[in-house]
């Protein structure tokens, strides 16, 4: 049971899109714990990577993810580009070559960009980062089962890290400069990973 190209195209699209429509929220996270321009810079980062899309020749999911994490890489400021570069970068890398994608080889390609975001991002959980979204959405698709099942488990337990962030005292990032008073706030990469795994679950819903 899979997905083919089109369903992980329109994956990326509805990600762009939710960020685009929510923009202003991500902002208004980031005001207060961040640099206040994760919102704006994800939408830009994303329109590009939509755009990169675009132009992607061929069905190779793997070729389209690397588009993806370049446009990001090289178009969106501040943490959020190198980041989430990284996480497309990876998983790009390890779906290169498919057109089509069941559960375990989405389940190996979030946990190669996770992995990807630790190494270069040096957060664990309860870091409050992004990686407190992302990690339990990985061992959520991990447990197998239909991709479309296993998608939807894994934005649930994306939301549930996001807002587990919420009582965290920042340990990475800027919001760790603010100690104590990044408690109370929720992470907004946690909340724009929330948003990319939610995506996938749409995405790939009746599908596989």
């Amino acid at each position: 049971m899979s997905v083919g190209y089109e369903q992980v195209t329109d994956w990326i699209r509805r990600f762009a899109a939710v960020v685009g429509e929510r923009k202003d929220e991500l902002t208004k996270l980031d005001q207060a714990i961040g640099d206040g321009d994760h919102g704006t810079n994800m939408d830009r980062g994303l329109r590009k990577a939509v755009e990169k899309l675009d132009a992607v020749e061929g069905e190779d999911i793997g070729a389209a993810l690397k588009a993806v994490g370049m446009a990001l890489v090289s178009s969106v400021g501040g943490a959020g580009g190198p980041l989430y570069g990284t996480f497309f970068l990876q998983a790009g890398q390890t779906l290169a070559g498919r057109s089509e994608l069941d559960t375990d080889a989405f389940a190996a390609a979030v946990r190669a960009g996770v992995q990807g975001v630790q190494a270069r991002g040096k957060a664990e959980p309860q870091d409050k980062t992004m990686v407190d979204a992302l990690l339990p959405a990985a061992e959520a698709l991990a447990e197998g089962g239909d991709l479309a099942g296993a998608a939807a488990r894994a934005a649930a337990a994306a939301e549930d890290g996001m807002r587990a962030t919420i009582p965290l005292v920042a340990r990475k990032g800027r919001a760790s400069y603010l100690g104590e008073r990044s408690r109370g706030h929720q992470d907004p990469g946690a909340t724009s990973s929330a948003l990319m795994m939610k995506a996938a679950a749409e995405a790939f819903a009746n599908r596989s």
